[in-house]
């Protein structure tokens, strides 16, 4: 029998992975069957639409809200299932707006508790605050200090914990999750790693697909007739092969890159040599894991489909009929002259511990780069060291469960 509620808000896939599924996973460990965790999804530009469902497989949730439904919860207070609430309990912001943690904790009379990456808002309305790094604590008032604790990143929390040792040759593709991300980023890998097999056959490649594809749905960009940029830039195309136990991509020269469904695949992941992966959340959790990685931005699309994928009123003024291409042209360019460090290790150092290569890179130069780096082992193991070194302490999923225990047994953190 629950004896309070834990209700956390958030929003996009990336905050479910990796600040919502270590929280509960530590809420679980810790209370077990005593707490009964909700979790209500608010809208997101970078939502998928399969976010409950990442939420719902989390071991430890009981009761998940869509972020169709969230207008409704926030303006009257009501859930899609008429859920009820126990008289003790504590809001929990982990993604989106925090004013919206708030106003739920005001209705429900219960303690609010907001996690702080880059930003600290509304530090005088809420309870209590956990935050990332020691420097946020610059952006709350004096007075209102003592309720804020620093307990480190929890993008680094779940990952950190992994130690199996890495596998030589092997190489991990994160080509992301998102359409345009995509539509470049899988036939770029599959390049990348028709290059490298060609010249060290013995180089095993793996691919984790994100939660929210298919099989199938990802395959379809490694096919001409569907990717229209394969055939326009020469790229390497490849077909969705079984072979039992596990799922291939297979190219037309008989390599093959194995596809991973775990997720998350911390496991896999931890064995690679190194990755080839996007900017975001995963650069954080390869950081944590210790693995070398490239970070790509690649701009081989068009500034007309790039800004298509644009969010807000760029996007919106991107798309306009006739005046939209000059708008995305110059927006775009502004855009590139403002990218700083880009990987979440090279920003936690403030300096380029992994390379960043922004532009129409081509497929070799990355595949050149692995294979220096593989064929100098020394080269990796330094990296290593160094990522292992600037992902900092771990446990910030341990201090942020402690900090809503003390919520519930004192009303406020000691």
């Amino acid at each position: 029998m629950p004896q309070a509620d834990v209700l956390i808000l958030t929003n996009g896939p990336g905050e479910v992975a990796t600040w919502v599924r270590p929280v509960v996973s530590q809420l679980q460990a810790t209370w077990g069957a005593a707490l009964r965790i909700s979790v209500v999804l608010s809208p997101c530009p970078h939502a998928t639409g399969e976010e409950a469902q990442m939420v719902q497989q989390i071991p430890g949730v009981n009761r998940v809200q869509a972020a169709g439904f969230f207008w409704p919860f926030l303006l009257w207070g009501r859930t899609a299932a008429g859920w009820d609430w126990l008289p003790r309990g504590v809001v929990l912001f982990l993604g989106g707006d925090p004013f919206y943690t708030l106003v739920c904790g005001w209705r429900l009379g219960y303690p609010t508790l907001a996690y702080a990456e880059v930003r600290v808002r509304w530090p005088r309305w809420f309870t209590a605050l956990a935050l990332a790094n020691q420097h946020l604590l610059t952006q709350i008032p004096e007075r209102y200090r003592a309720r804020a604790r620093v307990v480190g990143d929890l993008m680094v929390a779940q990952a950190g914990a992994v130690t199996a040792p890495p596998i030589p040759w092997r190489i991990g593709l994160l080509p992301g999750s998102k359409p345009y991300k995509l539509t470049q980023g899988v036939p770029f890998c599959l390049t990348v790693a028709a290059w490298l097999g060609a010249r060290y056959p013995q180089v095993e490649f793996v691919l984790p697909v994100a939660p929210t594809l298919t099989l199938a749905a990802l395959a379809r960009y490694a096919q001409p007739q569907e990717n229209p940029l394969i055939n326009r830039l020469g790229w390497e195309s490849a077909t969705l092969e079984r072979i039992a136990p596990n799922h291939y991509l297979t190219l037309k020269s008989g390599l093959r890159v194995r596809l991973v469904q775990e997720f998350p695949a911390y496991e896999v992941l931890r064995t690679c040599s190194a990755c080839v992966t996007t900017v975001g959340a995963n650069t954080a959790e390869l950081c944590a894991l210790g693995v070398p990685m490239i970070v790509l931005v690649l701009t081989h699309q068009t500034v007309g489909e790039v800004a298509r994928a644009w969010d807000g009123i760029p996007g919106i003024l991107a798309n306009l009929p006739g005046l939209g291409r000059g708008f995305a042209t110059v927006y775009g360019r502004w855009r590139q002259r403002q990218l700083g460090l880009l990987a979440w290790p090279n920003i936690w150092a403030g300096r380029p511990i992994v390379p960043e290569l922004v532009g129409a890179i081509p497929p070799e130069q990355v595949g050149q780069q692995l294979a220096q780096w593989l064929l100098a082992p020394e080269t990796l193991a330094q990296i290593r060291a160094e990522l292992l070194q600037v992902r900092g302490a771990l446990g910030a999923d341990r201090a942020v469960v402690e900090m809503v225990g003390q919520l519930l047994a004192n009303g406020k953190i000691d």
